[in-house]
């Protein structure tokens, strides 16, 4: 394939750190771009200082990640475990289809459990009656 039809693949900002910021006592973490093995090495660092905080939930916001493969599932996995070690959530933002699915075939999506916006993962959890 030749260097000019590349280009339709490549991320817009393939190297954009995350953006981190606050929203009561929850953190917000929006991801950008692949979270393969580059976008995992670019964003532990920012993800394990957050998940080291004090906040006692994370929103991680794949809302503007354009690819999730393995790499990117064991980031989230890392965040999930340590905020669980220290009894604090991790809630995933992800309308995607085909992360979603990804999800799904892993076994990982209940673990997770996406919901589609950062409104709703800042929302308190139902109750049922």
């Amino acid at each position: 394939m030749h260097q000019d039809k590349l280009s339709e693949f490549t991320c817009e900002n393939p190297e954009l750190p995350p953006r981190v910021y606050e929203v009561g006592n929850a953190t917000v973490v929006e991801l950008y771009g692949d979270m393969d093995l580059v976008g995992f090495q670019r964003t532990l660092p920012h993800l394990d200082t957050v998940t080291a905080g004090p906040a006692r939930l994370v929103v991680v916001d794949l809302t503007r990640a354009t690819f999730l493969d393995c790499s990117g599932l064991s980031l989230l996995m890392r965040a999930h475990r340590r905020l669980a070690a220290r009894g604090a959530a991790l809630r995933v933002v992800c309308s995607d289809p085909m992360t979603l699915r990804v999800m799904g075939i892993t076994g990982l999506k209940a673990t997770l459990s996406p919901v589609s916006s950062v409104r709703e993962a800042l929302a308190p959890p139902r109750l049922d009656p």
